[in-house]
């Protein structure tokens, strides 16, 4: 009887464990879905509720050289560049997956996309956050992402 109540613990306790990770995924995974519906919308009230006050926001791409490019931007002109959508354009960044990792209140999500600019494939890549739970609320502390204008398809198709 004792190995009994002890094998029922354990599978109880492998069962919480399990849905407190899921939970803490769902929470992660909406952070990320506000900040997107914020940036299709050009609500930087929405945006802003999702990035820790000392965010770090950079991109990286290949110029047309062929040179690769790092650029570091602030919160402030992330959302500046979010408020100046015009209300004629419209962003839809398409997310293709979510890869979540948490461990205590860390977590590191990737996220392949496509962005389309006025419903037109405009460049692919993938996005890289990395979120901190601030008591309960989980905030992105770092964003930065990866552009491609050429061979979209090709390229996701590979991945």
């Amino acid at each position: 009887m004792r190995k009994f109540s002890f094998t029922v613990f354990l599978i109880f306790n492998f069962f919480l464990l399990n849905s407190q990770e899921s939970t803490e995924e769902l929470e992660i995974k909406k952070v990320i879905g506000l900040f997107f519906d914020g940036l299709h919308k050009g609500d930087t009230a929405l945006v802003s509720k999702t990035l820790h006050k000392d965010i770090k926001v950079q991109t990286t791409y290949t110029n047309k050289k062929g040179k690769k490019i790092l650029v570091t931007e602030t919160r402030e002109k992330l959302l500046k560049a979010i408020a100046s959508k015009k209300s004629t354009t419209t962003y839809f960044e398409k997310l293709l997956s979510f890869t979540v990792r948490i461990d205590g209140n860390l977590a590191s999500v990737w996220t392949p996309y496509e962005f389309y600019l006025n419903n037109e494939l405009s460049h692919c890549g993938a996005n890289s956050f990395q979120l901190f739970n601030n008591n309960n609320s989980w905030e992105i502390i770092y964003l930065v992402d990866m552009r491609r204008r050429k061979d979209c398809k090709t390229h996701l198709e590979k991945n």
